[in-house]
Parts: structure tokens; sequence; C-alpha cells
């Protein structure tokens, strides 16, 4: 009878002491990264931008970054940040050398986006290499041991090795830090590279480990657009790709796949909804590589929202409303900077403990960790209906309201359904419900 309780002590002393060794290996690793960060904050992090259309930022305008507030002033140079660049197909611009990062062409690349935000969250320098061309082919353009037309891979990497090499003779300290890769659309049209996406996508990840020397080089592969004609006319094809690079991403530890079909998506002139994301979508499509760069290297995470007091008496009825949908649902173009002054609009932007909120956007690309008091939570300084919502039922003296909320804006009404459809991880039914 005595033995047992002695054993619980002993345990409960034994993890009391594994917890504390632990705790502390854990802050000694952090200070270690901390001061490998601060003694190497002279090295330039360099990052390599590739791909097809939605790589070079077909069918945006520099003029129309003024709309979307989040990103004004990117239409500007960044003069601390370098960039090396090879864009188009037959008609290339080239940088010939580097310059500072600006808009190429009066186009909006997710360079832009993405080396602000990353500037703004290091102290280090960065520098960009991008070499993209619309409708060209991993299976054929991108391949690195038969590449056929453009060419791509052998260009990039002569453009990647001369870059280097300029830093090299001017004595700059560099280290290359990422991969973001954005292509596949095209390799939908041939049979052979579409059902060998993913093992040509393993090839392509290790060739460029191979040749820059880098085996551990970490790769972003971007989600390819759901929200547009392609995603929907071309399901069967577009969630064929999406398959490959899961594959790759699953196996792959320095391999990580970007969701993207929750961001914006412009109607192009003069190809309609084809599938390029617009002005808006490319200054969010760099912002998701920013944030995985940096959850990367433990420099992002979102603020904690606790909802610290429950606001329902215990007993009590409460009067669940369900939001759902798609883009509209989602806010995606209702930024905070253009709520009005009044102090009624202002109030929506403050967190409201009176209304307990959970939610899902973007089909998961951001959830609740549990209830949240009601407030803006979207992903680029974006809000939904529900503040409002929320606020005129407030005004009725209507109590014990709860929120919950739950969109993809790169859905279609089949994949609401029980059923779905042959795109299983487009399926969003089990997890809505």
């Amino acid at each position: 009878v005595s033995f047992t309780p002695k054993l619980a002590i002993d345990f409960n002393i034994a993890h009391r002491l594994f917890s504390a060794l632990t705790l502390l290996s854990s802050l000694a690793l952090g200070c270690s990264l901390f001061a490998q960060e601060l003694s190497d904050d002279r090295t330039v992090r360099v990052f390599i931008f590739a791909g097809q259309s939605n790589m070079v930022g077909s069918d945006s305008r520099v003029q129309d970054i003024k709309r979307y507030p989040p990103f004004a002033g990117l239409e500007s140079s960044q003069e601390n940040v370098r960039f090396s660049y090879s864009i188009g197909r037959e008609n290339k611009t080239n940088s010939n050398g580097w310059v500072d990062l600006q808009p190429v062409n009066n186009t909006v690349g997710p360079e832009l986006s993405f080396a602000r935000k990353v500037s703004l969250n290091i102290k280090t320098p960065i520098a960009i290499i991008k070499c993209a061309a619309g409708g060209t082919h991993l299976g054929g353009d991108w391949n690195p041991d038969e590449p056929i037309q453009f060419k791509m891979y052998p260009l990039t990497l002569n453009l990647v090795k001369s870059s280097l090499a300029e830093l090299d003779q001017k004595g700059i300290k560099y280290r290359i830090e990422g991969f973001i890769w954005h292509q596949g659309e095209n390799d939908m049209f041939e049979e052979s590279y579409m059902t060998n996406y993913g093992k040509n996508l393993q090839n392509f990840i290790a060739k460029w480990r191979r040749d820059l020397n880098i085996p551990k080089l970490k790769f972003y592969i971007g989600e390819l657009c759901t929200k547009t004609i392609w995603g929907m006319d071309l399901r069967p094809r577009m969630y064929a790709i999406s398959e490959g690079q899961r594959a790759v991403t699953k196996t792959d530890p320095f391999a990580e796949y970007i969701p993207t079909a929750h961001i914006g998506v412009e109607i192009g002139n003069p190809v309609g909804l084809h599938y390029h994301y617009g002005t808006l979508g490319q200054l969010e499509h760099g912002v998701n590589y920013a944030d995985a760069y940096l959850k990367t290297i433990g420099k992002h995470s979102l603020q904690a929202r606790p909802l610290k007091t429950w606001p329902y008496k215990k007993g009590t009825e409460v009067k669940l409303f369900i939001l759902a949908g798609h883009r509209n649902m989602e806010g995606e173009r209702a930024f905070v900077q253009e709520v009005g002054s009044s102090k009624k609009h202002q109030s929506l932007l403050k967190d409201n403990p009176a209304i307990a909120y959970k939610y899902s956007l973007g089909g998961g690309y951001r959830k609740s960790k549990s209830w949240e008091p009601l407030g803006p939570v979207g992903f680029y300084n974006t809000f939904g209906p529900e503040l409002s919502f929320g606020q005129a039922l407030q005004a009725k003296n209507k109590e014990n309201i709860v929120i919950a909320k739950f969109t993809h804006s790169g859905s279609q009404i089949i994949d609401w359904t029980p059923g779905g459809s042959l795109a299983k991880s487009r399926h969003i039914y089990p997890a809505f419900i």
C-alpha cells in the first residue's frame, strides 16, 4: 500500500526535474539562436522567386496599389532591398545586376509585399533574385535534366550564380535563405506533365539543392489559384497538380505548402476571371510567403485574443448565429483603414467582450484557438459583416449573442456539400460541420 504512493511521489519529482531541465534547455537554445542572429545581422538573406505568370504578376497594375490601404507605398522602390531579375518569355526584362527592389513593367509581383513584411520583422538585410515567365511548364521549360523551349532552369541557375558572384566580388556576405515557387497551371494541359507533377517537383527541388550545394534549402510551394475559371472548370486537373505538390511537401521536411486560395482575385482585361490574382491578390500572395518564412525562423505569431471573462451567466440560453460563405462573407476587400471615423464606426474595430466569437477563415488558413471577443481578425487588415451584425443586434438589446463564422473564398458550392467532389482536399463540409 505504501509502495505505490512512494512511486507516485518519486515520479512527480522526476517529472518536475525533467520539466525544469527542458525549460532550461529551451531557454539556452533560444539565447543561442538570438546570439547567433545578433552576430550574423550583416549577412544578407537571399531569396529566390521563380515560377510562371502568377509569379510574374500578370494582370496586376502598380497604379492600383493605392486602392488597398494595407499595401500603400509598395509602388515605390525599396532601397533597403537588393533585387536581381529576369522576367518574361520571348522579350525578357533584365535588371543586368543588382538594383533596388521595385515593380517591373508596371506589374505587382509577390516579392514587393514579401520584402516589406520580412524587412519589418528582421534586422538583417535581404535580397531577392527573381526569374519568371508566363505559360511555362515544370515538365518542359523548368526541367533541370532536359529543359526545352524557354529553358527556364538553366536560365534561372545562371541568374542566381551571376547575382551571387557579384555579391562575392563586392565582399558582401550572404546566405540563400529560401526558394519561393509558384507554378503548375500549364502542366495541367500536358497529360504526362500533369500526372508526374509531384515526381517532377521532387526532382526539381533535389537538383536545386545539388546545384547550389545547399542540401537543406527551404522551399515554399504556392498553392494554385482555385477561385478563378481554371480553378472551377478545370477542377480535376487543378486538383491533380495540387496533389503532386502536397505529396512533395508532406514528405520533404524542408518543403512547405503555402495556401493561396483565400487571397483576392480580380477580373483581368482581356482574359476575364482567368487564373491570375491581379493586384490585390499579388500583394496578399507575397504576405503569405513572408508569414511562412517568419514562422520558420520563429518570428511570426498571431496575437492572442482570449475572451478573459465568459460573458454569459451559467445556465442561461445563448443565441448562436452561424455566418458562412465565400469572399463577401470573408471580407476580401473590406479594410479596417477604410472604416468611417465616427464613434459608432470606430467602435467596430475594438474587441467586443460581450459577444463570444469563434471562426475558421480561408478554409482553415486562420482559426480561433478558443472563444475570443468579437473583433476584426482578417488576414490582411480585413473584416467581415460579423462586426456590424453583432453591433446591430446589441443595439436592439439582444442578449447572449454568440457568433461562429466559417468561410472559404476559394471554394465552390460543391465543396460545401456532404459528398464533395473528387478534389478531396477542397472538401470543407466536414470541417464546417
